[in-house]
């Protein structure tokens, strides 16, 4: 203590009474700092809520909040049911996800690009690609190959970002053998009746190839309890129907129980 300065009050205080008081003015600058960045950010009050239980956080060192796990998300469904259009236009609106691009032997169509919509093989080259175990599934769908990368999927899933895929009905049952965890997701119209309606308006197939796809479709949309969820993709609203596999896919990331996918 220095000279001339009056000696102040000594208190002696335990061990126990520091960390409390410690603890009291820790939370209070806590609260300090969660009004200012609720004023300055204009916050929701869940998002104000979100705050403070993670500061509470740090007063238990035995709680862990698991970290979602990246999703494999299959959207399927029987052919015309718009599966290829719900996918592009969650590519158009830059939902953060990685988009599988399938390999196929059938002819490009007009206006689809090799690469972005599907890799367009020969039937020797995707035979290749069987033997050397590089699809994760393939099936023949109308006298056609289709199959999946492997190397894509693994590749984007280690990255941490949830892969999204486009199957018919058959692939995506395949995916759900080897990945339980997978999310499948089950696209269709509101009857049989709009279904074939719209595959005769793409007047994409003969009538031999027309007849087949709706055979096939007739008996896919039996298949529906096989995926976990199914959403009716109505004409002319294909943004509602984008909005509810986004909401799907955010509900997933805040399940109690990760789904976590291995390949």
């Amino acid at each position: 203590m220095g000279t001339g300065r009056r000696p102040g009050p000594v208190f002696a205080v335990g061990h126990e009474q520091v960390e409390a008081f410690f603890a009291v003015e820790t939370d209070k600058v806590i609260s300090w700092h969660v009004r200012i960045l609720s004023k300055s950010l204009d916050v929701s009050k869940s998002f104000r809520v979100c705050l403070r239980y993670n500061t509470h956080m740090t007063h238990d060192p035995e709680f862990t909040l698991l970290n979602p796990q990246p999703l494999l998300i299959v959207i399927s469904g029987p052919s015309g049911v718009g599966k290829d259009t719900v996918m592009q236009r969650m590519q158009e609106r830059g939902m953060p996800f990685h988009f599988v691009v399938t390999a196929t032997t059938r002819p490009k169509r007009e206006n689809e690009v090799h690469g972005v919509d599907y890799f367009f093989v020969s039937k020797d080259e995707f035979a290749r690609m069987i033997e050397e175990n590089e699809l994760i599934e393939f099936a023949i769908v109308y006298n056609d190959y289709k199959g999946i990368p492997k190397n894509q999927v693994r590749e984007a899933l280690a990255s941490g970002k949830d892969v999204v895929m486009r199957l018919d009905v058959q692939g995506a049952e395949t995916v759900r053998k080897l990945a339980p965890d997978a999310l499948l997701v089950f696209i269709t119209t509101e009857s049989e009746e709009e279904l074939v309606g719209r595959l005769k308006a793409r007047k994409t197939e003969t009538t031999d190839e027309l007849a087949l796809r709706i055979a096939t479709a007739r008996k896919e949309l039996k298949r529906v309890e096989a995926f976990d969820y199914v959403i009716i993709n109505h004409d002319f609203k294909l943004d509602e129907t984008v909005d509810t596999v986004a909401a799907i896919i955010d509900a997933e990331h805040h399940r109690v129980q990760h789904r976590e996918v291995t390949l």
